[in-house]
């Protein structure tokens, strides 16, 4: 189970909000690359980068802080956060991005998304799953979709993809724990599908929990900010 600490960007700081409201936002470092590097030094290897600018405005915007920490980590980073074009995910890429969340985009305009998936491959594209009573939420979550999240994943099955990042929004920066059981119902229906797990982690206990659902990863925000799970726990965790 990878383990991905997660920094989301507002303003070109590190932040973290409350179930998706942009009205509660808390910054915790105006520094960005300290934080991404002080995962490194810690020993571990992925970061889960958010654009909540972009996520909000449709297109990629915080471009300074996404490409100084790719450029001067070699954390495996994947990014999520307004990405609507092809020339963003071929520039994502082309700074050494690892891996591209797609969710708005994918929910309102699948034919391009199938289109990028067969030309970048599955292990490039992971599909974003932002959930509200098993409905899938976009633009940053201030946009409720009309889609299942059952036909979601069951769209983009047949279409080949591997990954997909699935955040339970009702607990996320909640530091309530995790909605297992949704994450359990997604590996029965779909076994073949590499959940990443996203929202409300508040332990360590959280994590050993949710190994047990067999989820490929686990992104872990504000219970790492709060000083609920320390870096070294992270480190030696598998």
């Amino acid at each position: 189970m990878r383990i991905i600490p997660a920094i989301d960007i507002i303003d070109g700081k590190c932040v973290r909000l409350t179930q998706g409201d942009y009205g509660q936002k808390k910054v915790y470092n105006e520094n960005p690359l300290e934080v991404a590097k002080s995962f490194e030094d810690a020993g571990l290897k992925y970061l889960h980068l958010v654009d909540l600018d972009g996520a909000k405005a449709g297109k990629v915007t915080n471009w300074k802080v996404v490409e100084a920490i790719s450029q001067n980590t070699a954390l495996a980073v994947d990014f999520g956060g307004g990405v609507k074009t092809e020339t963003e995910l071929k520039k994502l890429f082309d700074i050494g991005i690892r891996q591209v969340n797609l969710g708005s985009i994918a929910v309102k305009n699948p034919a391009v998304v199938r289109q990028w998936i067969e030309t970048y491959g599955t292990e490039k594209i992971i599909l974003s799953a932002d959930v509200k009573n098993e409905m899938v939420a976009i633009s940053g979550w201030q946009e409720d979709a009309t889609i299942t999240l059952n036909d979601f994943l069951a769209g983009y099955l047949v279409r080949g993809i591997s990954y997909v990042t699935c955040t339970d929004i009702s607990t996320d920066g909640m530091l309530t724990g995790p909605n297992v059981n949704l994450y359990r119902k997604i590996r029965n229906s779909f076994p073949s599908i590499k959940i990443i797990a996203s929202g409300g982690v508040s332990g360590i206990e959280d994590l050993h929990e949710l190994k047990t659902t067999d989820v490929a990863g686990v992104i872990i925000g504000k219970a790492i900010y709060e000083g609920r799970i320390t870096l070294a726990e992270l480190k030696a965790f598998n």
